[in-house]
């Protein structure tokens, strides 16, 4: 392998958290993924929670590369309706390893209000989502793409909220993304004043944004 061991052992981690869930993840699981013992694993992270933060440390730099480029290769150029259409799109998409990887990681979160070190990283991807969000609302309006009335700040909370409360729907109760995704068209096309179909052109699940390992 040409990966340093540390990106070996957190890309197991994605596969074993995948393949057991958060709750009966152990660390010879993540060692069984890779060619390595559990002591060396061991070696380089304390436990299991030392090991799932850096995992969502991890996922956070992917996280902020596929936000300022979420259709890959700039392929959305400086359109901040292509742009806003590819961020939303990326966080609807049904994911290849989905409903394994959201499962758990939806049991993640659920940890979140009893221990601050997962409820700071969580925290990170949604202020970066929110952020990512108004910067591209703010363009938008500044150019003339959308509505000169529209509120960037107002817009980019409540999609962050929304889109965070689909995917726990869609994982707690397997509410359909595609109906997810019409109800964001409509409220988009009703208050930006433009329609940007998020089901339109939509990414690999490959480039979701929500986080893979790679």
């Amino acid at each position: 392998m040409t990966e340093d061991t540390p990106t070996q052992i957190l890309d197991a981690t994605h596969r074993a958290l995948c393949e057991h869930g958060y709750a009966e993840l152990t660390m010879q699981d993540i060692a069984n993924q890779t060619d390595r013992c559990k002591a060396s694993i061991h070696y380089h992270y304390d436990g299991k929670h030392d090991l799932l933060l850096a995992y969502l440390d991890h996922l956070y730099d992917q996280f902020e590369g596929r936000l300022a480029d979420p259709g890959g290769d700039d392929s959305v150029g400086d359109d901040p309706a292509a742009q806003l259409r590819a961020l939303v799109t990326s966080m609807l998409t049904e994911r290849s390893d989905a409903p394994a990887f959201q499962t758990a990681l939806l049991e993640i979160k659920a940890q979140s209000p009893y221990d601050e070190a997962f409820r700071e990283r969580l925290r990170r991807f949604d202020e970066a989502f929110e952020a990512r969000i108004r910067e591209v609302i703010a363009a938008g309006v500044a150019d003339g793409t959308f509505a000169e009335d529209v509120d960037p700040d107002t817009v980019a909370s409540f999609l962050t909220t929304h889109i965070n409360g689909i995917q726990t729907r869609h994982v707690g109760v397997g509410h359909p993304l595609e109906d997810a995704a019409d109800a964001v068209d409509a409220y988009l096309r009703a208050t930006l004043g433009v329609d940007i179909d998020t089901q339109a052109g939509a990414m690999p699940v490959s480039e979701a944004v929500d986080g893979e390992a790679d």
